[in-house]
């Protein structure tokens, strides 16, 4: 797996370390376990969504449960600190609404009110841990 802390140190041209020993690298790790978790979660909870809702919530929550990793891998892909931020930013964004379709769907009756919990505790968790890379990120900029 490409990680953050792979994509700040190529961005820079530095001398390549051992990765493992970042924290930016360890958060940005423990951040993609868990939105892939969190897209896991969410294809699961939405198959179980009324048919008619097939390419409305449900292909909402999906594509923007899929944004956020793939907004983060978009990024580590770039050339830039600046890049990766703006990336970063996007899959925060998608994590933001993300949060609301949750909320939405449960307020619909189309999620249990202990499936909604943990959803929602899932994205908070990942908007935490982006929004402390974000910061990582404008600080190595």
């Amino acid at each position: 797996m490409l990680s953050a802390a792979h994509c700040l140190l190529n961005a820079r041209r530095l001398e390549m370390k051992d990765f493992r020993e970042l924290k930016v690298w360890e958060k940005s790790h423990r951040l993609a376990l868990a939105v892939h978790r969190l897209a896991l979660a969410v294809y699961k909870a939405t198959a179980r969504f009324p048919k008619d809702e097939l390419y409305g919530l449900t292909s909402q929550l999906r594509r923007s449960s899929v944004s956020v990793p793939a907004n983060i891998a978009e990024g580590c892909g770039r050339g830039s600190n600046s890049e990766l931020g703006r990336f970063l930013q996007i899959a925060m964004g998608s994590a933001s609404e993300l949060e609301y379709l949750f909320l939405l769907a449960h307020d619909l009756d189309f999620l249990s009110a202990p499936l909604y919990q943990n959803l929602a505790k899932e994205v908070v968790e990942v908007k935490r841990m982006l929004a402390s890379l974000i910061r990582k990120v404008k600080a190595e900029s």
